[in-house]
């Protein structure tokens, strides 16, 4: 179903709502019609972007090429442009982004990002493909951004609610000043392989997990739909809420991250940026579902 830029895909157990405009899932709901996605509230006004051609901000929000420096701000271009639909039906859809004057003024690249949408029995499969369309290589971080309802159910305590890793969680994380990363890494609040919630876990803003054990998890809470969350060709995962109350847990695999705080190097040699062969393409996915 079509309207304005919206668009709907169901097969009866998901039903999920994308828009042209930065390819974004705007709904998923169960085949209740629970509806678990963030609905964009002004405590932050997105639902689940998707972050391209950076993960997090560069230093001084300048992207260095070459010699020259493009402005770039944090999480990239893509989540604010207008994609084309190159495939819609009954439990798929398609969009894709091509670089353009406006993305080559901040990122002098030629790329090509699709996104697809496939709604397959219980959950909703999320696919990337970057393709580097140009003749040199092509630098890029991707990440997801979904914000799911905290609590997921009314009259639930945000403190009931949990993070179940697939496997044990010992690592420490890494924090974020000013949005770029700390040198100094933290002890996990994860035990064992669960990780309790509570608003006082972002005081230091996003929680990222650079050195992730897990493809999946579970976020859950005794009384409501438990969220199914796996991810493929994303080596890092951030976790990050407002811890002023905002009623959102957004649960973001990436390829990258933001700059360490003392990288103000060439673009091509941030840590966590991948480098993509002429003409090659990198996939991704990332699949949200119901258990």
């Amino acid at each position: 179903m079509a309207i304005d830029d919206h668009f709907t895909i169901s097969n009866g157990r998901v039903m999920a709502t994308i828009k042209a405009d930065g390819a974004e899932l705007c709904s998923l709901k169960n085949a209740d019609g629970y509806e678990v996605l963030w609905q964009a509230g002004p405590e932050w006004p997105r639902h689940a972007p998707i972050l391209f051609p950076i993960v997090g901000r560069l230093k001084d929000d300048v992207l260095r090429h070459g010699g020259k420096t493009y402005p770039m701000t944090q999480h990239g271009f893509a989540r604010d442009q207008l994609f084309a639909w190159t495939a819609r039906e009954k439990t798929l859809c398609v969009l894709s982004l091509s670089d353009n004057e406006a993305s080559r003024a901040k990122y002098p690249f030629a790329f090509r990002l699709d996104v697809s949408y496939v709604v397959d029995e219980d959950e909703l499969v999320i696919g990337y493909a970057i393709t580097n369309t140009g003749d040199e290589m092509l630098p890029a971080s991707i990440g997801a951004h979904p914000a799911f309802h905290w609590p997921l159910a009314d009259g639930i305590a945000k403190t009931a609610h949990r993070i179940v890793f697939a496997q044990p969680e010992p690592a420490p994380i890494r924090r974020l000043d000013g949005g770029l990363l700390l040198p100094q890494p933290e002890a996990t609040a994860v035990q064992g392989d669960t990780l309790a919630l509570s608003e006082a876990l972002f005081a230091a803003d996003a929680m990222i997990f650079d050195r992730i054990a897990s493809t999946s998890l579970r976020y859950e809470a005794p009384g409501a739909p438990t969220i199914t969350f796996a991810w493929d060709g994303f080596p890092q995962l951030g976790i990050w809420s407002k811890p002023s109350g905002a009623a959102f847990l957004c649960i973001e695999p990436w390829h990258g991250f933001a700059s360490a705080v003392d990288f103000d190097g060439e673009f091509s040699d941030k840590p966590g940026v991948m480098q993509i062969a002429v003409g090659e393409t990198r996939s991704f996915t990332q699949r949200i579902g119901f258990a």
